[in-house]
């Protein structure tokens, strides 16, 4: 059964249209990537799956389960780790954890609290109150708490937001043993690099409009290239190639396409191999990809 299915979302605040008939489905165990800039409509969607707000129009499904006809239902299969830290004031993290635990009428399954705990880095803070944490442990404690009722698909606004990079690391480390575990994510960032290497499949939104969706390594071939620096023992006469970009007296920088080979650059732009003293290759990021949609469909 289809983890989340969203269909012709919409919403409008008076006259205007923040999100504008969406439609997307996560399919059982990937991570889904829900990019755009700021304003995009992206939490404005997942605060409609949540129940936070409604649609103004179309349907949301958890495991077929319409969450505006069910809520409580559908809610019981959806961890939500939100883009703000939430304060509990005076409680420790384990009160906490099982305040949320008794929210879903079950009990804290101990072996699954001290696994997350002990994955998040948080067993041995277990009995501080949570205002005598760092940001970086509330924002874990966060995800524990998305994960303490066993939830099958979690929703991660912009998880790593403001985390330092060992900790960022550890936290991928984890999404990707969750996805193992046949876990369904849909995952928001402005780190690029971290949806590169988490997501199958991405969903570009921008202007409330869903721009393309696709898997990653599809997006990655078809609207990002390679930067090709070509380091001469010798100065070369002047080139003559629609991906040049740069000649100086060593150096030529050339912009090719992801697939082209470097051996059929080099015998199209006339560059003798024995003149070559040395080859840097940069390859296209996701961030080459949503400045070529963005501005594409600008």
């Amino acid at each position: 059964m289809t983890p989340l299915k969203i269909t012709h979302f919409e919403k409008k605040y008076g006259k205007f249209v923040a999100v504008d008939d969406v439609s997307f489905a996560i399919k059982p165990g990937e991570v889904f990537g829900f990019l755009g800039p700021n304003g995009a409509g992206k939490t404005t969607i997942i605060s409609s799956i949540v129940t936070l707000q409604a649609p103004t129009k179309g349907s949301i499904e958890v495991f077929g389960i319409d969450v505006r006809k069910n809520p409580d239902l559908a809610k019981s299969f959806i961890g939500f780790v939100p883009q703000e830290l939430i304060h509990y004031g005076f409680f420790s993290v384990e009160e906490i954890l099982k305040f949320h635990a008794n929210y879903y009428g079950m009990k804290v399954d101990k072996d699954h609290l001290r696994y997350l705990l002990e994955k998040l880095h948080l067993w041995h803070h277990r009995k501080k109150l949570v205002n005598q944490l760092s940001g970086g442990m509330k924002r874990r404690l966060l995800i524990v708490k998305a994960l303490i009722h066993q939830p099958k698909i979690l929703l991660l606004d912009e998880p790593t937001a403001g985390v330092d990079s060992e900790l960022r690391a550890s936290l991928w480390d984890f999404i990707q043993e969750l996805k193992e575990n046949a876990m369904s994510i849909l995952l928001t960032t402005h780190y690029l690099e971290e949806a590169e290497r988490l997501c199958d499949r991405i969903g570009i939104l921008n202007h409330g409009r869903l721009q393309r969706v696709d898997s990653t390594e599809k997006l990655l071939k078809e609207h990002s290239s390679k930067k090709i620096t070509l380091i001469l023992s010798k100065p070369a006469p002047p080139i003559t190639h629609p991906r040049l970009i740069r000649q100086s007296d060593h150096d030529v920088n050339f912009n090719i396409p992801n697939e082209m080979p470097l051996n059929l650059l080099f015998k199209e732009a006339k560059i003798p191999l024995e003149n070559i003293q040395d080859i840097t290759i940069k390859v296209g990021t996701l961030e080459d990809v949503m400045h070529n949609l963005l501005n594409e469909k600008a």
